[in-house]
């Protein structure tokens, strides 16, 4: 059966992030901020990842992993620690034009789970992983969709 060609964004390692990102919102906190503050954005927005921004431009970026082995398990308070202190400064990001492909490259070979996005060096929103695979799923579901739908045609159309 003849198949149409596809576009790039209708097949998923081509499909590009500002369709993925859609509307989500950025959550940030600045290098003065608490880490208490940081992790009480953290749970208030029930997210594990924030963008740090300084003058709205990225200078590190703070998970709760880092406020849990960084404060936590060393012992200090998070109302005295600052999150330039334990903020990871050497920031992986992406860009709009990027792919599914691309962000799950670039997330592998990393190791990190969040990808800050930016639009002309401004931080526009962050990819997760579970994104990623949100969209991975909504894929296969729509294309084993189609594949039943083809496969119903065929059967009654030899029948």
């Amino acid at each position: 059966m003849d198949h149409p060609l596809r576009r790039p964004e209708e097949i998923l390692a081509y499909r590009p992030l500002k369709q993925i990102l859609k509307a989500k919102a950025l959550w940030s906190v600045g290098p003065a901020d608490n880490v208490l503050t940081a992790a009480q954005v953290m749970a208030d927005k029930n997210i594990g990842f924030l963008v740090v921004l300084d003058n709205g431009a990225i200078v590190g970026v703070l998970s709760e992993r880092d406020c849990v082995r960084r404060v936590v398990l060393a012992g200090k308070s998070p109302e005295a620690t600052q999150v330039a202190d334990i903020m990871v400064r050497n920031v992986i990001t992406t860009n709009l034009e990027a792919t599914f492909g691309d962000c799950m490259r670039l997330m592998h070979a990393h190791g990190i789970r969040h990808l800050p996005v930016l639009d002309n060096d401004k931080v526009v929103g962050v990819i997760s992983v579970r994104d990623l695979l949100r969209e991975a799923v909504e894929h296969h579901v729509k294309v084993i969709s189609e594949l039943e739908r083809e496969r119903m045609t065929m059967l009654t159309s030899t029948a």
